[in-house]
């Protein structure tokens, strides 16, 4: 206040100067700042050779450093690194979106040309024609796709119901200091690094004790994708459940409900959406598996639907064993390999959005 608002106890005609908005700088300064940065960074790189990488590289330095002067000049120092900040955070998820968008670009331009009703629906093999008295190899992916669901559904039957009743454990019933809490957050620990070949090589020798030697079978995959799923699922939720507010159940447990209906009804509800995210997740994680279904279900181009006897074919292994042993049609085996990935990603694709569809229909009414 100034000295004549405090003697007649009035404030001054006019605005009142705001001293953490009174220094701006326009609105869209930051993509001037990357404009200019592009174009003396592509002016430095013409005279010493031009490429898009090192133009990309060197932008982003010069864009941080004159953000940075801009800001501090004009505005004030906590302001700039803010403003610095956020342009490294910007800068590291775009480089991160990186090989991701390259992968995708890759995969759909090698896979669209293969991807037709015929390989999709129809089983790969050899064809003898008695008229000409030649054989020839069809490449289809039908064995593949059943074997792919076949083996993710009993993997997910068999880890999802441990994975959440463990983690329920962990959270709702057992005490920190508890020894079996303490056992089985270790052992979940352990399991999550576990490498998937040595999850495949534990369930063929289990199979092999039981059923006796070459037990392949997609059970036997099954198995050992559990191995790989059930420590995800475990973490997953047990983070999702901590996230629930304990004034939740503790109103519940006012009310006179039970530990078991207040789980039931008011704890997963809440957090079905994360629970699911991160099953998917796991489920994301273990139906691109190639060594564990290698080496515990081998690989067929049969069509094959039990999967308790004989190899079963899975996406992942039909787009390695395309890749690793082609036909006599080199070309067309390859295709066929790229065929196979994009088919795997359109199905994890598919599956996730069917999870969050799910996630969003039993979520409770607030959360939706």
């Amino acid at each position: 206040m100034t000295q004549a608002t405090v003697s007649n106890g009035r404030r001054p005609r006019g605005p009142v100067p705001n001293a953490l908005t009174s220094a701006q700088l326009p609105r869209f300064v930051e993509l001037y700042t990357l404009a200019g940065a592009l174009a003396v960074s592509a002016a430095v790189l013409a005279m010493t050779g031009f490429s898009i990488a090192g133009w990309l590289i060197l932008s982003a330095p010069l864009y941080l450093v004159g953000i940075g002067i801009l800001s501090t000049v004009v505005e004030s120092r906590r302001k700039a690194t803010d403003r610095v900040i956020r342009g490294l955070v910007t800068i590291a998820f775009l480089l991160a979106l990186i090989p991701l968008i390259s992968v995708l670009i890759t995969v759909v331009t090698g896979g669209a040309p293969a991807l037709t009703w015929d390989f999709i629906t129809k089983t790969g093999g050899s064809v003898f024609d008695p008229k000409t008295l030649k054989v020839t190899v069809v490449q289809g992916a039908w064995a593949a796709v059943v074997g792919t669901l076949i083996i993710t559904g009993i993997t997910s039957l068999i880890s999802i119901p441990i994975g959440i009743m463990a983690a329920i454990y962990l959270v709702e019933y057992a005490q920190p200091k508890q020894w079996m809490a303490r056992t089985i957050t270790f052992l979940v620990d352990v399991m999550t690094g576990i490498p998937s070949i040595v999850a495949g090589l534990f369930a063929f020798a289990l199979f092999t004790l039981i059923v006796g030697p070459k037990a392949f079978s997609g059970f036997s995959a099954s198995v050992a994708l559990s191995v790989l799923m059930i420590p995800i699922v475990i973490r997953s939720t047990e983070e999702m459940l901590k996230l629930v507010s304990h004034d939740l159940r503790e109103a519940s447990f006012a009310l006179g409900v039970s530990k078991f209906s207040t789980i039931v009804r008011i704890v997963l509800p809440t957090a079905i959406a994360g629970i699911i995210t991160g099953v998917m997740l796991a489920i994301s994680r273990v139906i691109g598996e190639t060594a564990p279904i290698f080496i515990a279900a081998s690989f067929t181009d049969n069509l094959n639907v039990n999967p308790f006897a004989n190899p079963m074919q899975t996406l992942a292994v039909m787009a390695y064993s395309n890749y690793k042993f082609p036909s006599q049609n080199i070309a067309e085996s390859f295709q066929s390999a790229w065929g196979a990935a994009l088919l795997l990603v359109i199905l994890v694709v598919i599956l996730n959005l069917i999870a969050r569809i799910v996630a969003r229909v039993f979520a409770p009414k607030g959360l939706r």
